[in-house]
């Protein structure tokens, strides 16, 4: 991303639609190969509905804390959101949390999770996968890292609830968090 031209505020956003519609076609595809677990529910229930959200504000907490204290972290970080973030409007950020909450839920927790397993294996398997999926150059490794350890949150609640929403909301809410919040602090006097 460092060395990638910025791209403009359609850029981004067919981006995301893309990669949001391959996701869902890799999704498909994979039910219907023999190494399919079936699909995991998704299902309404207030109470994960209300875990997500507060598993929303602890990852956003800790990766607000893992900003302040490494430095690493918050430049690539930065360089991420900065990328991605710079050209949307402020009504953009809702396809930032919708299309990858969806579409990245259901890959990893809801069709590869039962692939793997049901289990520790299936969590750590679909973390790494959503890890690197966030990984960029080398210098980003921090940011990827940080991606697999809440891909392991994500795929432990599911596990935990035996059902897509909780990762759903923590997904969406947090991605649309970290889009607010980024955003404000760039339009604050001194923002780095």
């Amino acid at each position: 991303m460092d060395d990638l031209p910025a791209l403009s505020r359609t850029q981004i956003l067919v981006a995301m639609a893309l990669t949001a519609i391959l996701w869902l076609i890799l999704a498909r595809i994979w039910l219907y190969t023999p190494f399919a677990g079936g699909l995991l529910p998704l299902e309404w229930n207030g109470w994960a509905f209300s875990i997500g959200l507060g598993l929303c504000g602890g990852i956003t907490g800790l990766s607000g804390l893992l900003y302040a204290v490494w430095p690493s972290y918050r430049q690539a970080s930065d360089t991420y959101l900065t990328f991605v973030l710079t050209p949307l409007a402020w009504p953009d950020l809702l396809w930032i949390g919708l299309l990858p909450g969806l579409s990245e839920e259901l890959l990893f927790r809801g069709v590869l999770l039962p692939s793997l397993g049901l289990n520790w294996a299936g969590i750590i398997g679909t973390s790494i996968c959503f890890g690197i999926l966030h990984a960029g150059t080398r210098q980003h490794w921090p940011y990827a890292l940080w991606a697999t350890i809440v891909g392991g949150l994500f795929a432990y609640s599911a596990v935990a609830t035996h059902n897509l929403l909780l990762p759903i909301v923590a997904h969406t809410c947090t991605n649309w968090l970290a889009a607010i919040l980024w955003k404000i602090q760039q339009r604050l006097p001194n923002a780095p």
